[in-house]
């Protein structure tokens, strides 16, 4: 089972990574915890900013685009906001390093 602890280890040598990131990233990861790790499970943006205290769209659309461009999750968006977008937490950031 995937653990947020092992997470947090590349998270805090990744420079790109700000605070912004990082509270979207736990709060995707709580999101997939709840739909019991299957993937990919659906989000809502709305849903996503408030667990993350992000206020602005346009900070949670470049934080999503960027944990994208840097490997952590895939995202498909969707436009229907009865149906939610699909996210993917890339399981290899849980595997750790022997």
């Amino acid at each position: 089972m995937p653990s947020l602890t092992k997470f947090l280890i590349p998270v805090s040598q990744d420079s790109r990574l700000h605070p912004a990131h990082i509270c979207l990233f736990i709060s995707l990861f709580s999101l997939w915890e709840r739909s019991r790790f299957i993937s990919p499970f659906r989000i809502s943006r709305r849903q996503l900013m408030k667990i993350s205290k992000i206020k602005s769209t346009a900070t949670y659309h470049k934080c999503i685009r960027e944990l994208v461009s840097y490997g952590y999750i895939d995202y498909e968006p969707s436009y229907d906001h009865f149906k939610g977008s699909q996210v993917v937490i890339h399981d290899g950031l849980f595997t750790p390093d022997v």
